[in-house]
């Protein structure tokens, strides 16, 4: 099964692009540090209300963070040829 994504690229101080899997429910956003972190049941309404805010920053700090579970991928290590 192919998965539905809706793709975001940000223009934020904070947030660099963004991915809504419209099945799961759930929303990856990318961060200007390297960090992703995928929030879980998130509807679609509030993705839409996200690409809409002044600052996107700031919507995540106050309506996605506190009320929706989070995880923060682990950063990859990038090993180069010696």
């Amino acid at each position: 099964m192919e998965r539905r994504l809706r793709v975001h690229t940000f223009d934020s101080s904070a947030i660099t692009r963004g991915a809504y899997d419209l099945d799961a429910h759930t929303l990856d956003l990318w961060y200007k540090g390297g960090d992703r972190y995928r929030y879980f049941a998130v509807p679609e309404r509030v993705f839409d209300a996200l690409l809409a805010a002044p600052s996107a920053g700031k919507y995540v700090n106050d309506e996605i963070k506190p009320h929706h579970r989070y995880e923060i991928e682990a950063r990859r290590r990038r090993f180069r040829p010696g």
